[in-house]
């Protein structure tokens, strides 16, 4: 090979070193991992959902209009990307209809920071989060029956093994909204898994918020709902707090040297420190106040941020910084932003448990007052807990028997 032949295949070498590099980046794996619980990572199947436009505006009462997403939103293939992805994991036992579809379907969503395989570590029977909520939620026999129902977990746009800016546009990721979460994932109840009815669209928290919006995206899809600690509009203080969170994010001199594009930069090197500070924004309120008065400032300084910390201080977010990425929480943060179906309740046609925190000091259980009275026949059953807005997830045995009652009502139908 003459001299001028091995500086052209070096040459070539090198820039498909790099193009093969750029694709990884973009997209093979992930800068954030696939799957919040890595154990039950094996569980987690996954769906591409085609030419499923972001961010688009969604014309209530006219399914047809947004059944691959709402008017005017993009796809991840016009920039480049694979179509869109979701992810579940199924469990339970399906009945099906003449035509093989199922109609006991039972719908998980998830919450702010979590995904399938949180919600299966708290809530399935013989999972470690059992405990944290006072024993299972889900599984054979349990208020939610596997032997009785199709029980699908799902992931939502925006986080773990969903699509999601950290997958590589950084911030070039169109902006969705929390009604295509829900649209995302109905695509996928429909398409692959072949899903005619859901019995029940449930979750905490964000999974609660979707919750409602299931019933009124499809009203005759969706025969009941229980929703734990949602709400069905950002209130102005909820705003407040998650905005702050979001500055904090962007403060990290990294966030803003870079303008969010620092996805070519080590994982050390991204904006670790406004993760931190961000978390440590939101968690301030998490618990109830009288239940952080009673812990020591060695026990509360663990969540407390600190540009350079010393010892224990701020030391339970540091695993904060390693698992999320801060593009991806700003994104999820102003998705909250435009969150307001306080004048489409009526059309829910669910049968509706409303379970809440009566002292959530984030999602504030008068909201959720004002909600149970625009749902047809909605019950609204509250519970104190000094754990705040952290008990959404012993929720439903907080008040077991009113969810027993309303399993049998399902059951009936």
């Amino acid at each position: 090979m003459t001299i001028e032949l091995r500086k052209r295949w070096y040459v070539w070498a090198v820039t498909v070193i790099f193009c093969l590099c750029l694709t990884a980046t973009v997209h093979g794996e992930p800068i954030t991992r696939l799957s919040g619980v890595p154990s039950l990572a094996s569980l987690k199947k996954f769906y591409h959902v085609p030419n499923f436009k972001i961010g688009g505006e969604y014309e209530f009462g006219n399914e047809a209009a947004y059944e691959f997403g709402g008017k005017d939103g993009v796809t991840l293939e016009s920039l480049g990307q694979e179509p869109l992805r979701v992810a579940y994991i199924a469990v339970g036992t399906p009945k099906r209809n003449e035509n093989g579809e199922i109609i006991n379907a039972v719908v998980i969503s998830p919450y702010y920071s979590g995904d399938s395989t949180f919600d299966y570590f708290f809530w399935y029977d013989g999972q470690k989060g059992n405990a944290f909520c006072r024993g299972p939620i889900v599984g054979p026999g349990k208020l939610i029956d596997t032997h009785k129902y199709y029980v699908v977990f799902v992931d939502s746009l925006g986080l773990w093994g969903a699509s999601k800016p950290s997958d590589g546009l950084g911030m070039k990721f169109p902006q969705y909204s929390n009604l295509d979460y829900v649209q995302a994932n109905y695509r996928l109840l429909k398409d692959e898994l072949k899903v005619a009815k859901v019995k029940l669209a449930t979750g905490v928290s964000m999974g609660a918020i979707q919750s409602y919006i299931w019933a009124v995206l499809h009203p005759d899809y969706v025969e009941a709902i229980m929703p734990v600690g949602g709400i069905t509009a950002m209130d102005p203080v909820a705003r407040w707090l998650f905005q702050n969170m979001t500055a904090a994010m962007k403060s990290d001199p990294a966030w803003r040297n870079t303008k969010g594009d620092y996805y070519h930069l080590p994982k050390d090197k991204h904006p670790n420190k406004g993760m931190m500070f961000g978390w440590s924004v939101l968690g301030q309120t998490g618990l109830s106040f009288d239940f952080r008065n009673r812990q020591s400032w060695d026990v509360v300084k663990k969540d407390v941020f600190y540009w350079n910390p010393e010892g224990e201080e701020g030391a339970k977010l540091v695993k904060k910084a390693e698992d999320y990425d801060v593009n991806d929480l700003i994104y999820r943060n102003r998705a909250g932003d435009t969150y307001d179906i306080n004048d489409q309740l009526h059309r829910i046609k669910a049968k509706a448990l409303i379970i809440h925190v009566e002292n959530d000091q984030w999602l504030r259980y008068e909201m959720a007052k004002e909600a149970a009275k625009k749902i047809k026949g909605a019950k609204l059953v509250g519970f104190e807990s000094p754990l705040a807005h952290y008990a959404v997830f012993r929720g439903p045995n907080m008040v077991m028997i009113d969810v027993i009652d309303f399993m049998k009502q399902i059951e009936q139908e």
